[in-house]
């Protein structure tokens, strides 16, 4: 059995808010920005800074819901600044069969980081 990497959970388009080298590590978002996008706290996370065009791999972790925080810590915070437009990405491994219709969770977010859409995933039967 071969396992694919796909894309599981994507927020897209997130203002960056807060930046804090001094925090031991991680990515602080709104706690419901993840559920909404099936991330995890601790899940391993890819960010996409569209205004630098840097790429990092964190963790997330939960800031307070309703909050619209998107904050880097630690040494990923040298790689933005308050009001950055970012895309944060989860992935997931599954099978050829699961992956052929397989389809991510992407919530869309306005500057403020309230979702404009939400595309919720369906995973076929194995």
């Amino acid at each position: 059995m071969r396992l694919l990497t796909m894309l599981k959970g994507k927020l897209h388009r997130a203002t960056v808010t807060q930046c804090d080298l001094d925090y031991e590590g991680s990515m602080a978002i709104d706690s419901e920005l993840l559920a909404l996008a099936g991330i995890l706290p601790n899940e391993q996370i890819d960010v996409f800074n569209l205004n630098n065009g840097v790429r990092l791999t964190t963790y997330a972790i939960a800031a307070p819901p309703g909050s619209g925080t998107i904050g880097l810590n630690g040494a990923a915070a040298r790689h933005a600044v308050p009001g950055d437009r970012v895309i944060v990405v989860s992935y997931v491994q599954l099978d050829e069969t699961a992956a052929a219709t397989h389809v991510p969770t992407v919530v869309i977010l306005d500057e403020r980081n309230r979702p404009i859409s939400a595309k919720a995933p369906t995973l076929a039967p194995t």
